[in-house]
């Protein structure tokens, strides 16, 4: 790959049972209703309840770049979360909006996880950054396994890392989850 790795609107990746798919304006109640469930969204940025502002918010995505923001879907393309790829900082891509409606199985969210880290390593970059908030104890563990490591770390926020040899062990540690490259 020529020059420095970069973040580029997907259309669709398809992982075994999950798909990652760029979102549409038409996602916009979906993500909404995500992102205000109570259940979900104690770590999150409040939103108003305004569908049309969350349009707009897609809108205003479809004509960025440097960014991709995918729905995650079942093999038959039913909404079940939310995943965003950002901030390439040299080598390094973040990744966040991570939301799984209730009732998901739990393996949606290793595969898309590793679907993320795929992405990036296939678009050239040699690692993640990314942050949690402290409170969100399973997210913490689930990237600790994942071999994440904490670089800072404020009252209210970790900060962590993953590098090229960290995200390569999780795809291979976590292979079952999802089909070779290029069989899916």
């Amino acid at each position: 790959m020529d020059g420095a790795p970069q973040i580029r609107r997907t259309p669709a990746i398809q992982g075994w049972s999950v798909v990652l798919r760029d979102v549409e304006e038409s996602d916009a109640a979906f993500i909404l209703s995500l992102r205000l469930d109570p259940a979900r969204n104690q770590f999150l940025s409040p939103v108003p309840d305004d569908v049309e502002r969350q349009r707009a918010w897609i809108r205003g995505y479809q004509a960025s770049t440097g960014q991709a923001y995918f729905i995650i879907c079942d093999r038959q393309l039913r909404p079940l979360g939310t995943v965003r790829v950002y901030d390439a900082i040299g080598d390094s891509f973040s990744w966040g909006s991570w939301i799984l409606k209730q009732g998901v199985p739990p393996t949606a969210a290793i595969e898309s996880a590793l679907l993320v880290y795929r992405l990036g390593l296939a678009w050239g970059f040699d690692a993640s950054h990314f942050k949690v908030h402290r409170a969100n104890a399973s997210v913490v563990q689930f990237h600790e396994s994942f071999g994440a490591q904490r670089t800072a770390e404020t009252e209210e926020e970790i900060f962590f890392r993953l590098d090229r040899a960290a995200i390569e062990r999780a795809l291979k540690r976590y292979a079952r989850f999802l089909p070779a490259a290029g069989d899916a």
